[in-house]
Order: C-alpha cells, then structure tokens, then sequence
C-alpha cells in the first residue's frame, strides 16, 4: 500500500486508497448507518453461534440436531449474513477500491463454504436438511 500510495497519490484523490471515501457524499451520516449495519451483523453472528452452540453442539450427549428455530427459522447462515454486514458497514465508512475488491471476495469464499457445509448438512441429516435448505432462505430473508 506504502508503494502504491507514493506511486499513485500523487494522481489520485484521497479515498481511492485510503482514507473517508463517502465522506463528501453522505458525510457523517455513512459513519452513523455503517455503525448500525456492523452492529446488525455482529447481532446475527451472536445470534446464530448461540443457536448452534446450544442445540447443534451439545456437548454432554456428543450429538447435535437440526437446527431449524429462532434465526435459522429465516436464513440457513446469519453468521455469514452477518459478517457481510459488518464488512459492509465498515464500507460505508471506508470504501477504497482494496476494500471493495476484498469485500467481492469475501461475498465469494463465503457463498462457496455455505454451499460446502449444506453438501456436509444434506450427509448428515439427509432428506430433514433437503426440506428444510427448500423453505428457508439461504442470506437474506425472503429474497436469497
């Protein structure tokens, strides 16, 4: 980045690799609705690990079910669902194009592990995760 920005800045403005891109657009505004879209995803990771950790996870039989209440009612991965929110608040703050570009990579990576971990899903709970990978929605609710 060091030899990027001495290369470039002096032909670029500020924000293309650094710095308060949106700031001249929605100034401080995009701080404020960054915020709240972080702390929505962080609300879906904590929402979504406490779900799985109580009823996927249960230590003391060493078994784990279906989890299909509360979040995962709506989505089949909020943790992921919230870690693009949290990226992308952090976007709203803070859009350089490295940003952007890693951002479309995590959206990536992240959509091919979902559909790895629904392969290993389908393996261990069979036609109970088919029905219900048909009724809910995979990132967001009612559209993905």
């Amino acid at each position: 980045m060091f030899t990027l920005g001495w290369m470039f800045g002096i032909w670029l403005p500020e924000g293309i690799f650094w710095g308060h891109t949106l700031g001249s657009y929605i100034g401080d505004m995009g701080t404020w609705i960054g915020l709240l879209v972080s702390l929505i995803g962080v609300a879906l990771v904590l929402v979504g690990w406490k779900r799985i950790h109580k009823n996927y996870w249960i230590k003391e039989t060493g078994e784990g079910k279906l989890v299909t209440d509360g979040i995962y009612k709506y989505i089949r991965h909020p943790q992921y669902t919230g870690f693009f929110l949290i990226t992308l608040g952090i976007m709203f703050e803070w859009a350089t194009i490295p940003l952007i570009v890693l951002y479309i990579l995590l959206l990536v990576l992240y959509y091919r592990l979902a559909r790895r971990e629904e392969k290993d899903m389908i393996d261990e709970f069979g036609s109970e995760y088919v029905e219900y990978k048909n009724k809910t929605k995979m990132f967001i609710p009612y559209l993905v």
